[in-house]
């Protein structure tokens, strides 16, 4: 298949998807769905996270790096922070042999 068919076939794919997107933004949605939506950004980042942290055989290292990270973000409310304090943790327990 040609590089330039693919590129036609993923745009026929998804420039309509954001298309409805672009034109639904001022409906009014009902309660309801307003507040499901707002568990989205939740689940997605879980999504991601989840499989990285738990799915490799260095998974005691990686939750020790993103819970000391979570932590340090929950606590200073810096983002900057938490993710320094998440690598140096992952690489202090990493140098420890856990």
């Amino acid at each position: 298949m040609s590089p330039l068919l693919v590129i036609v076939a993923m745009w026929v794919v998804t420039y309509p998807v954001r298309w409805l997107g672009l034109r639904l933004g001022g409906t009014r949605l009902p309660p309801f769905w307003l507040a499901f939506l707002r568990f989205v950004p939740v689940s997605v980042f879980a999504a991601l996270v989840v499989p990285e942290l738990l799915g490799t055989p260095e998974w005691p290292r990686r939750v020790v790096g993103a819970l000391v990270g979570a932590a340090l973000m929950w606590r200073t409310r810096n983002l900057a922070l938490g993710i320094l304090g998440g690598f140096a943790a992952y690489w202090v327990a990493r140098l420890a042999g856990a």
